[in-house]
This record gives structure tokens, sequence and C-alpha cells, in this order.
């Protein structure tokens, strides 16, 4: 039986390899309401407190992804409550609505979707407390049922953030709930049995939900923090280099955690690059994957 991951396991940031450094910058300050924390030559760290949700890395020599290629589906940022979620929804709504996607209630949460400039997927979700999740032999229960964004915004927005909003677009200090952690990773693969082979047999996940061409997965009984799907991908081979995800971290809680991990991981024959503390790994279609100590 594999080794689990721990318990306490959580994703960590996403790296974005990007055209536009600026614009990109611009859409997660100003429109998703993150806080720059570092700025280095060609990158820039952007997330909330002390914690990089979201690492833009200049790379105008890579094309463009192709939309059926493996790849990041979405990266999903938490929210502690409906009411910063309304105010970060609503910042999308005034600024860029051309980037709106889609919006479900998938019982364990609320969630809502759009696009950044260069097409790289977002979730913007609240999580209901795991008192409500359901659970039936050992998968938990989801679904994707209406969700109005307007009327979610109505509900739950509140005054003082409508009017930091209508006279600062910009107002980053109205979001004071977003979690310090990307809450989970979507990725684009190409085989969906092969990606929970690989995820929950080999990286340790446990298996939490499967549908049709999908598959989610988690640590500490969380409804999911990875999903892979094929349902723009099937069949796909290795990433071409190209625009788009550059690499997702999993924040494990020591680096005995770190080590063993690798340990495992070696043990199945999975080429790694290990320095110690760091893991870099990559799953079956190149997406890169990386383990350190949160």
């Amino acid at each position: 039986m594999t080794e689990l991951l721990p318990a306490d396991t959580r994703m960590a940031q996403v790296s974005l390899d990007v055209a536009d450094l600026d614009a990109l910058t611009r859409f997660y300050r100003d429109v998703l309401l993150l806080d720059v924390l570092a700025q280095r030559p060609s990158e820039v760290d952007l997330g909330r407190g002390a914690e990089t949700l979201v690492t833009l890395r200049h790379r105008p020599d890579l094309p463009k992804g192709e939309r059926r290629t493996a790849g990041l589906f979405h990266t999903a940022l938490l929210h502690t409550d409906r009411a910063s979620l309304a105010a970060t929804l609503a910042s999308v709504a005034i600024q860029t609505p051309q980037l709106y996607t889609g919006s479900g209630d998938h019982l364990v949460s609320q969630a809502f979707y759009l696009d950044d400039p260069e097409g790289n997927g977002v979730e913007l979700y609240w999580d209901r407390p795991r008192t409500q999740w359901s659970w039936q032999q050992g998968r938990i229960v989801m679904d994707t049922l209406p969700l109005d964004p307007n009327g979610f915004i109505g509900e739950h927005l509140t005054d003082a953030a409508r009017d930091l909003l209508s006279t600062a677009p910009d107002g980053r200090g109205v979001l004071t709930g977003l979690d310090g952690t990307v809450g989970h990773v979507h990725l684009k693969v190409g085989d969906a049995q092969l990606a929970k082979h690989f995820y929950t047999d080999l990286l340790g996940f446990e298996l939490t939900a499967e549908v049709p061409g999908a598959v989610f997965v988690s640590a500490g009984g969380y409804h999911h923090h990875m999903a892979m799907n094929t349902w723009r991908s099937a069949g796909t081979g290795l990433r071409a280099p190209a625009l788009g995800l550059g690499r997702v971290d999993i924040a494990l809680p020591d680096a005995d955690q770190v080590a063993r991990a690798a340990a495992r991981l070696r043990d199945h024959g999975v080429p790694l690059r290990d320095d110690g503390a760091v893991v870099e790994l990559d799953d079956p279609w190149g997406n890169l994957v990386r383990l350190s100590v949160a």
C-alpha cells in the first residue's frame, strides 16, 4: 500500500510563464487584488501576507500554448469568507468582465471561473464548512449547480467594499479574507487513469472523486488539492515548451516528509531532481511539480 502524503500537506504557489509581465502583474494585483510581494529581474511574486500564491516569470521567447495540450486548467484561489470572494468577483465584474467564464455551486464550495489575459484559468472560491460536506463510500459528494454571480455579489458584497471598489477599482485593501495558500490546482492531462496512478499510487495523494475524464485527489480529507482532466486534452503527450504553467508547488510539513516522498518516488523509478531541500519531478505530461517544506 502506498504511503500517503501527510494530512497537513497543502498547495503552495503556482508559477506561470508569461509573455507580458507588466500586463499580467496588473491583472493579478489590480483585478484579483493580490499584493506584489517581491520583484526580481523578469519575475514577480504576488500573494497575501507573506505567502506567495502566484509567481509570474517573463518568458517572451516561448510560443503561446495550444489549448488542447497538457498544462494548467486553473489555479484556484481560496477565500475564507463569502464577503471577500464577492469583493474579488466584483473587481472582475468592474474591470475585466470579458474574462469571466462561469460559475458553479459544487456542494462543498461555491466557485467562479475566469481566464487571465493570457488564457491561464483561474478559480475564485469559498469552501463550505467540512461539517456540511458529504461522503459516500469514501468519495466526496460534489456537483455543479447553478450559481448566479450577480446575485452572489448582491448578497455578500459589503458596503465598504462596494464603496472602495467603485472609487478605487484596484482596492486591494478590501480583500482581507483571501486565504494564505492556493486552495487547489487543476491540470490538463492526456489520460485520467494514468494521472490517478501517478498522483495517488506514486506521489501519495488519496483519491477523493472521479467523474468522466477527470480525477480529484487530496491529503488529509480535503475535497481536492489537485485535479486532472482530459476534457480538452485527451490523448495528448508531453508538453512542448510554451507559455502557461511553469510549476506547481506542494508544501509538506517538514524536511523529513519531503525526504520520505522523494524516497518513495525514487523506489518507483520516477526521475527526480533533489538538492536535499527541494524535490522536483515531472508528471507523465511534463507538468513540473515541486515538493518543499511549507
